[in-house]
């Protein structure tokens, strides 16, 4: 296996379809990161990874100032990681129960845990929850594998 690879045929990029849960990192106003655990889906074909948040959170409020962000998953042995990197995009805040907003939501819940037993329940949490889909389409990214090798630079 070569030692250096292009990320965008990098066998690491399977990361972020394989797993559920990564590590998202904003920037603070004082320029230090902030990390959240967080769960997520990925779309390979539009390389966005989509997680579903709250309006106040940390996260949210340091990616309305800086949409700047990174986001790195691992192997649970920790033989291979990627990180990936981009700009963030928030949707609008859910606001009624049959909006865009909660639609994407339901999407991304489904990708995550499959069938809710009460989407109706669902559909007014996320309205009352005040949540919103973070879009993190990734850009660039690095990572290292003990059988994949490393990687670093543009997704073209």
């Amino acid at each position: 296996m070569s030692q250096s690879q292009s990320p965008a045929t990098s066998p690491l990029l399977d990361l972020l379809p394989e797993h559920r849960t990564g590590v998202l990192a904003t920037l603070k106003k004082d320029g230090r990161p902030q990390l959240s655990n967080v769960s997520f889906t990925y779309d390979a074909p539009t390389r966005t990874i989509r997680i579903s948040a709250t309006d106040d959170r940390a996260k949210t409020r340091n990616l309305r100032r800086d949409p700047r962000a990174s986001f790195y998953v691992s192997t649970p042995d920790l033989g291979a990681y990627l990180v990936a990197e981009g700009d963030a995009e928030l949707s609008p805040v859910a606001a009624d129960p049959s909006d865009a907003t909660v639609a994407e939501l339901i999407e991304v819940y489904r990708a995550i845990q499959g069938e809710h037993p009460d989407w109706d329940e669902y559909r007014a949490a996320m309205v009352a929850d005040r949540r919103l889909v973070i879009r993190l389409r990734a850009d660039r990214a690095y990572g290292w594998g003990r059988t994949q090798g490393g990687t670093s630079g543009p997704l073209a």
